[in-house]
């Protein structure tokens, strides 16, 4: 089993600290994971981060929660927090799930979609087109498929496709850091996405999204790989 990716130094900026203390520790934490600057199985002590970050440790403590919540990081009963590192098996897992329920969710979606749900996915997207940031923009990301889900938001269904995106999320990142020319990829099969919503045309919709996660998930399989042969020495 693959684990804790090493990325290259070809990454986005330190986050700004105009952001909240809790945002900036979740970012802050969140690149230091990806990057691999924190390694599968440290222990994260909240002091010890507050007081790097030079902040209490109320915005610590609720960053890690988050970074719990998206996978990065697990609870242990003796050690606390612990760094989970990410791994080939995981995201091969989550994409398998996503891509039986996620068709199901666009169909359901389709039918209830608004067009007030449409344009706000058209704005996200269009911010997507502005930023080259990789934390930003896969936060973005979420928001935009939120927006076409929106009439489906109280399902099961939503709620269960939602945990397997925010356990993705990561991984999405990772995948972009390595590689930050595919957010041009991702952005124009986003405006298909759209496209096909826009004319309810579910069964297209469906077919494009198995094509979509596909993709993404071939673009985090080479990123892990590279990031390997990077470790290990190789070209």
């Amino acid at each position: 089993m693959k684990t804790s990716p090493n990325p290259p130094s070809r990454v986005q900026a330190a986050p700004s600290r105009r952001l909240t203390a809790y945002q900036y520790a979740v970012q802050t934490l969140r690149a230091d994971i990806l990057q691999g600057r924190m390694t599968a199985g440290e222990r994260l002590r909240q002091d010890d981060l507050a007081k790097r970050l030079e902040m209490s440790t109320t915005p610590v403590r609720e960053a890690l929660r988050t970074l719990i919540s998206e996978g990065l990081v697990f609870f242990d009963a003796h050690r606390g927090a612990v760094v989970r590192g990410l791994t080939l098996d995981d995201v091969q897992e989550i994409y398998r799930l996503r891509k039986v329920l996620e068709p199901m969710m666009v169909e359901e979606a389709i039918r209830g979609i608004t067009p007030e749900d449409i344009a706000r996915a058209e704005a996200f997207h269009a911010e997507m087109l502005q930023t080259q940031d990789v934390t930003r923009w896969t936060e973005l990301n979420l928001e935009f498929h939120a927006a076409l889900w929106a009439s489906q938001e109280h399902s099961r269904l939503a709620h269960l496709v939602k945990t397997l995106r925010d356990s993705a999320a990561p991984y999405i990142s990772l995948s972009l850091y390595m590689s930050p020319e595919h957010i041009a990829q991702s952005n124009a099969e986003h405006a298909e996405i759209l496209s096909q919503y826009r004319q309810r045309d579910a069964e297209t919709a469906k077919r494009q999204t198995i094509h979509h996660l596909d993709d993404t998930l071939k673009i985090i399989v080479r990123a892990i790989d590279s990031s390997d042969a990077v470790d290990n020495g190789g070209a």
